[in-house]
């Protein structure tokens, strides 16, 4: 079955381009949510770069199914969410949660 993204690829605009790949959740792209978790690992190879955004409501379950995630250009999740732009140049090993009031605080703290 093929994923229904609320965005088409003519409302995305150039907003974070240059970053490469990454893993997104379904919930942010097919549901609509807002990223409230991201974090950012050892790319796997060249075109990765790492970041893993996150509604932050997922199950274990729902995380555990592969089907339930995307591998986008960073571009396409800023489309959907500009509050991560400001994270992007963060280091391997970064981890942010988006507060109650919307800003993402340091989850390492």
């Amino acid at each position: 079955m093929q994923k229904e993204y609320r965005l088409s690829k003519n409302q995305i605009k150039p907003l974070a381009e240059g970053y490469g790949l990454c893993v997104v959740s379904d919930l942010i792209t097919v549901e609509g949510q807002l990223v409230g978790y991201a974090y950012r690992e050892e790319p796997e190879d060249e075109a990765d770069s790492g970041w893993r955004f996150l509604a932050g409501s997922e199950s274990d379950a729902y995380i555990d199914n592969t089907k339930n995630f995307s591998v986008l250009e960073v571009n396409v999740v800023a489309n959907y969410d500009e509050g991560i732009i400001d994270l992007l140049d963060e280091p391997v090993g970064a981890e942010f949660d988006r507060g109650e009031d919307g800003v993402f605080l340091d989850a390492n703290d």
